[in-house]
C-alpha cells in the first residue's frame, strides 16, 4: 500500500535569498552587491517522493556519465555540488534545463511566502528604537513557515515535513513549534480542532531529493523578483499554487496573493526601491 493511498502528505521546505539587512556598523545594505532584496520560504508538496528521488538520481547518473559534461567543475565528486545533489545556483544551464523538465513531469505543488528586505530593515529599525529588541532572522523565517502551512495540515491523515537545514543547527524544536502554531491558527479561524500527526525533520538535499525540487522552484521565482528574469518562472508557473508577496501592500494590508485565477507575472510585481 502506498503512502498516497493511506493519506500521507509529504512537504519539503527550503528558502531563497538571505536575511542580511545591516553591516557591522548598522547600515542598511539591502540591494548592495551580493545581498538579496528579498527573502523567500517555499513549501513543496510531492505526491510520491520515493519516485521523485529515484528519477532525480537516474537523471544525475545519466548526466554524470555523459562525455559532454566531462571536466565541468560542478560535476566533479570532490566539489560536492551537482555530483552530490542538484542545486539550481550551482548547476550549469544544460543541467538546469534537464532538471526543470523532470520537475515539471513530477507535478509538484508549491507555496511561497516572500518578504521585501527593505521593509524588514525599516521594521527592524523601528522595533529597536521603540523596544530595544533586535532583528531576529529565525523569527522572520519561522513566521513565513507558519504562513505557508496554516491551510495545509488538515487535509491528510498524516503529514511528513522535511526542512532544509539552516546553518549548523537543525532547529527542529523551533520548527515543530511553528507547525503547531500554524495548526492552532487554522483551527481558531475555522472553529475546528484538527490535529493530524505531523513528523518534522531537518535534513540536507542529498538525503531528501524533494528539497532539490523545492530549491529549483524557489530559484525560478527568485530570478523573477531579483533579476526581473521571467522565463524560468513562466516555465514552472503551473506548479505554484499560492505566492504571498507580504510586503506589497498597495491594495491591502496583508500583501498581494497570487493563485489560480490571479497568476503572478513580472508586470504585477511591486517595483523595488532604488538600491
Amino acid at each position: 500500500m502506498t503512502d498516497q493511498s493511506v493519506g500521507i502528505k509529504h512537504f519539503f521546505v527550503d528558502e531563497a535569498g538571505d536575511l542580511t539587512l545591516f553591516d557591522r556598523r548598522g547600515k542598511v545594505i539591502v540591494g548592495e552587491h551580493g545581498v538579496s532584496r528579498t527573502f523567500m520560504v517555499g513549501v513543496c508538496s510531492i505526491e510520491d517522493p520515493d519516485d521523485a528521488a529515484k528519477r532525480l538520481e537516474e537523471l544525475r547518473a545519466n548526466l554524470l556519465a555523459d562525455p559532454y559534461f566531462r571536466g565541468i567543475p560542478s560535476m566533479q565528486p570532490e566539489t560536492r555540488k551537482t555530483a552530490l545533489a542538484f542545486h539550481a545556483k550551482d548547476d550549469i544551464p544544460e543541467v538546469r534545463r534537464e532538471v526543470f523538465r523532470l520537475v515539471s513531469e513530477l507535478k509538484p505543488k508549491m507555496i511561497v511566502a516572500i518578504r521585501r528586505k527593505g521593509d524588514l530593515a525599516r521594521a527592524a529599525c523601528d522595533r529597536l528604537s521603540l523596544t530595544g529588541v533586535r532583528f531576529s532572522a529565525d523569527e522572520v523565517y519561522d513566521d513565513l513557515v507558519k504562513k505557508c502551512f496554516v491551510n495545509l495540515l488538515h487535509k491528510a491523515d498524516e503529514n511528513r515535513i522535511v526542512f532544509a537545514r539552516r546553518g549548523k543547527s537543525d532547529r527542529e524544536a523551533a520548527l515543530r513549534d511553528a507547525i503547531t502554531h500554524a495548526k492552532r491558527t487554522f483551527n481558531r479561524r475555522q472553529g475546528t480542532n484538527h490535529d493530524r500527526p505531523t513528523a518534522v525533520v531537518s535534513s540536507v538535499p542529498s538525503r531528501h531529493p524533494g528539497l532539490q525540487i523545492a530549491d529549483y522552484l524557489l530559484w525560478a521565482i527568485q530570478r523573477l523578483y531579483e533579476r526581473e528574469e521571467s522565463r524560468f518562472f513562466d516555465a514552472m508557473a503551473p506548479h505554484y499554487r499560492l505566492i504571498m508577496d507580504l510586503d506589497d501592500r498597495r491594495s491591502n494590508g496583508y500583501g498581494e496573493w497570487y493563485k489560480d485565477g490571479k497568476p503572478l507575472t513580472l508586470e504585477k510585481i511591486k517595483p523595488a526601491p532604488p538600491g
